[in-house]
């Protein structure tokens, strides 16, 4: 009985670490599309400044909670500095969500902006990808191939967004004709797209941890 609870202490508890993965990707989900819907709408109201902060909340929380089983348990389904590197990278995904969000309020901007919002809508899908490609992880060995189609189509994603970036880029300062709104704007454009470059390094992360355990 001794040797049989010391074996269940030094099994890992890998629903919970996938549980925990789920739930940092959900929230990463989760404040794109409301970034999204905050461009579409052109302007950040209280109702949407708060719904991001209880998203950031939950991703700060999914990350710490990684972080203690992590120093709770002899033995993880993933390599240790894979499972903090990715609880992480989810985590700041989140917070430049906010950061933005908090950008558009200093800046008071007040209508929508196309470019944003098509580089808004690449970077929603990049990230929904990252989450199926997570939520495979559970069981790796049959699902690898799951996993890099997933990755994959977020460096094609990636690859889109450059290109819209530097086309949108080009827009702005033919067609706006206040440079300060040209400095505004494409802050805006630029923290969008370290978003979308963000996401294939995590996607890049799943292909390590994938040709790790294949």
């Amino acid at each position: 009985m001794r040797g049989k609870t010391m074996f269940n202490f030094l099994k890992p508890k890998e629903d919970v670490f996938f549980q925990l993965f789920d739930r940092s990707a959900k929230a990463a989900v989760d404040a794109v599309l409301l970034l999204r819907e905050i461009l579409q709408a052109g302007v950040v109201t209280p109702e949407t400044e708060k719904k991001m902060s209880v998203i950031e909340a939950e991703a700060d929380e999914a990350s710490q909670e990684i972080i203690d089983r992590l120093n709770q348990t002899f033995i993880t389904p993933l390599d240790r500095e894979d499972i903090y590197a990715l609880a992480n990278m989810f985590e700041d995904l989140v917070d430049m969500n906010q950061e933005l969000v908090e950008l558009m309020i200093a800046y008071k901007l007040q209508e929508p902006f196309k470019g944003a919002i098509a580089l808004s809508r690449l970077l929603a899908d990049c990230v929904q990808e990252l989450a199926r490609a997570t939520g495979w992880l559970i069981n790796i060995r049959s699902n690898n191939q799951k996993i890099l189609d997933n990755t994959a189509k977020v460096v094609t994603l990636e690859e889109e967004g450059d290109k819209l970036y530097y086309h949108e880029l080009a827009r702005l300062f033919t067609k706006c004709p206040d440079p300060i709104e040209i400095i505004k704007l494409r802050e805006v454009l630029v923290k969008i797209e370290m978003m979308i470059t963000h996401c294939e390094k995590i996607a890049d992360l799943l292909r390590g941890v994938v040709m790790k355990y294949a």
